[in-house]
């Protein structure tokens, strides 16, 4: 199958070695260094609707995959659409899921989705009063898109009105204040085909950039799976409380969600609460969770596309899979970029490891440089999770880049055993 995908990070190169081992014919746009070794990249403008659709025409696209969120935001799937083309990804009104966290709480509100409780505000004095309502930790979410660095946690009042003070100067500036939610926080991707809701198997990131969760919030700075110490019944209470109703109120207001709906979630003493909606593959889970997944990835999008996901089963593998991000010096403040990387070769030679690339560039001496915050994506699978994380240890200790951060930490409690639910009250 001749496949467009769009986008240019390590979601996106995880996505193309799915799908290139399912044996896709496979072009991106615009790609990485890493995609070029396994499908032929194409610079084309991931958030132009028409240049992207008109590449979907050339290459003869029997599926375009949208990866990031900016395009969906932007209208891409909805112009390929237009022009006759199965698309995963969601139209720009449903995507309005994840461009605007006020207009996912009246979503969840109305299909009666369990989430904490919330206060829009508009000015200064509105996020005053909705702190003081709450008190600390204070909880304050950038209303528009923010790369998964819009959200400040903290339990100091001044630095909470800091950051709503910088979300408020925006252009339309809007900022939602939440009440804090404890317990674990899960991922769950969850396909859907504008009715039908299937679910992939759950993950859970480290948002923070320091050890122990400490720090500034980052895109994400590793992830694993599964999680052994989630509750059995998880999935199928997230679908039926969460993803269905979800699905169902989008479709009902007339903009069916075609896709993959991200529930960040958390598992909290009240019970299960959504922390955030996405419209795509979450950025580093997707990297753990296609590393179990065994069905050809090809033809469950194109069955999400074509509204035929209804009866689809997955398989997955039994083992455990964790990714450890590799980020440039002064990530996420002011990251320093042009750095030489080294390694990845030997990376790789370690069984059960691949390196997947983030932010990437070739230089004008044809040197892999980096090119963004978050640079690779090092994947270790193995039998249990400390096989996991020992092998994507291993391969990440073989690279090099000057001044590079990550986190020794990535799921390092649940290795241990320490992370739990809290008693419901």
């Amino acid at each position: 199958m001749k496949i467009l995908l769009v986008g240019s990070g390590a979601r996106e190169h995880a996505l193309a070695r799915s799908l290139a081992q399912a044996g896709a014919d496979l072009v991106v746009a615009p790609g990485n260094p890493g995609t070029a070794a396994i499908a032929e990249n194409r610079p084309v403008a991931a958030t132009d609707p028409e240049a992207v659709t008109a590449l979907a025409r050339e290459v003869g696209a029997a599926l375009v995959v949208v990866g990031p969120e900016a395009p969906l935001v932007a209208g891409v799937a909805d112009a390929v659409r237009a022009a006759g083309i199965p698309v995963f990804g969601p139209d720009a009104d449903a995507a309005h899921l994840e461009g605007s966290k006020a207009f996912a709480k009246e979503i969840m509100a109305a299909a009666q989705v369990p989430t904490a409780k919330a206060h829009v505000c508009a000015t200064r004095d509105e996020v005053e009063a909705a702190i003081d309502d709450f008190g600390p930790p204070y909880v304050i979410k950038d209303d528009g898109l923010a790369a998964g660095k819009g959200v400040v946690v903290t339990e100091d009042r001044e630095e909470a009105l800091a950051h709503a003070s910088s979300c408020l100067a925006k252009v339309d500036g809007r900022v939602v204040v939440e009440e804090f939610l404890d317990g674990p926080e899960v991922s769950l991707f969850c396909l859907s085909d504008g009715a039908a809701v299937l679910p992939l198997a759950p993950a859970q990131d480290f948002k923070r950039i320091g050890e122990g969760d400490t720090g500034l919030n980052t895109g994400g700075m590793g992830a694993y799976s599964p999680l052994e110490w989630a509750p059995q019944d998880l999935v199928r209470d997230v679908v039926a409380r969460v993803a269905q109703p979800t699905i169902d109120e989008l479709a009902r207001r007339g903009t069916p969600f075609v896709g993959l709906l991200y529930c960040g979630l958390a598992l909290t003493s009240r019970g299960l609460r959504v922390i955030e909606f996405n419209a795509r593959f979450g950025d580093p889970e997707t990297q753990v969770v296609l590393a179990r997944l065994r069905t050809p990835l090809d033809e469950v999008l194109l069955a999400a596309a074509t509204g035929t996901l209804a009866g689809v089963e997955l398989e997955w593998d039994d083992g455990a899979a964790t990714t450890v991000v590799i980020a440039a010096p002064g990530y996420p403040a002011s990251a320093t970029t042009g750095g030489e990387i080294a390694g990845i070769e030997d990376a790789e030679a370690v069984d059960g490891a691949w390196v997947l690339h983030a932010g990437t560039a070739l230089d004008a001496e044809g040197r892999l440089v980096s090119a963004g915050g978050r640079v690779l994506s090092v994947v270790g699978t193995g039998p249990d999770l400390a096989a996991a994380r020992a092998t994507a240890y291993a391969a990440a200790a073989r690279i090099s880049l000057d001044g590079a951060q990550l986190r020794t930490d990535i799921a390092a409690a649940a290795e241990r055993g320490e992370v739990t639910v809290p008693p419901q009250r």
